[in-house]
């Protein structure tokens, strides 16, 4: 792989976010606005238990966090769908681009605007709410990469299966995370799910993360290396979605349909 093809996928994506103020707000408006109202709620449910629970500092841990995957996730669909709407496969694989290549720098795209999400969820959580993620040190961060990994897996696999469906097949690609949401247990324990949900729910990093941000938040000693099977999980995800991609791809260059790619065309 040829870092500096896959920086200039990148490259290309910074410069469409530089030259457009609707594209650089979503990087961090929307989660930022989500963890302000839930920030307010979270406030809110404090007053109304005992006090010392940790609740309030509990649900708007899992806004941020939840909204740093969402961000990881869309970043690198984003960055995908510039490419559909611009009509540009063509022009992008005709080059000696590699798909590791295309998918490194999509990837590096979600790498820069994810973090300039995190640092103003962060800010904002401790600027308007006192709340510190920071100081959960080495655990919080390795659940944060956890979620950065799975959030790449699915933006990958969604993407792929916007190449192989065409650009009407994007509908799905946005809900995914809310689909999601009920079963990995974002602000409440996995063990008021019922049995079929929790099945479900293994396969999905985000699961352990929540269960350990809650502990976390809750004082328990949370050991660091408990996060690292949720982490192993998260990358064999990402080898798998590159896997299901390039096959796509394939598939896609040997029928002609990435020729034939229009928005009128899905089947």
């Amino acid at each position: 792989m040829c870092p500096y093809r896959a920086f200039a996928v990148t490259l290309r994506h910074l410069y469409l976010i530089r030259g457009s103020l609707s594209r650089v707000l979503p990087i961090f408006a929307w989660v930022t606005i989500d963890m302000i109202l839930w920030g307010f709620i979270t406030r809110y449910l404090s007053t109304l238990g005992t006090p010392g629970l940790t609740i309030g500092s509990a649900l708007l841990g899992a806004v941020v966090c939840w909204g740093f995957f969402g961000r990881v996730m869309h970043g690198v669909s984003m960055a995908f769908f510039e490419d559909v709407w611009s009509r540009n496969f063509l022009n992008v694989f005709a080059s000696p681009l590699s798909i590791i290549e295309y998918l490194a720098g999509l990837t590096l795209s979600s790498v820069i605007t994810s973090c300039v999400a995190l640092i103003v969820l962060l800010f904002a959580s401790a600027l308007f709410f006192d709340l510190s993620l920071l100081q959960y040190g080495l655990p919080l961060a390795l659940s944060l990469f956890t979620l950065f990994v799975f959030g790449i897996a699915l933006g990958i696999a969604g993407s792929a299966l916007v190449l192989r469906f065409g650009p009407p097949a994007e509908w799905f690609i946005w809900p995914i995370p809310a689909l999601i949401a009920p079963f990995v247990g974002v602000f409440y324990p996995q063990s008021v799910l019922p049995e079929w949900m929790q099945t479900i729910a293994r396969i999905f990093p985000p699961t352990y993360v929540f269960e350990h941000l809650r502990d976390l938040v809750a004082g328990s000693p949370v050991n660091a290396v408990a996060a690292l099977p949720a982490l192993g999980l998260a990358v064999a995800q990402v080898l798998l979605a590159g896997l299901l991609f390039r096959h796509v791809y394939t598939v896609a260059v040997r029928s002609g349909l990435i020729a034939r790619y229009s928005a009128e065309h899905i089947t």
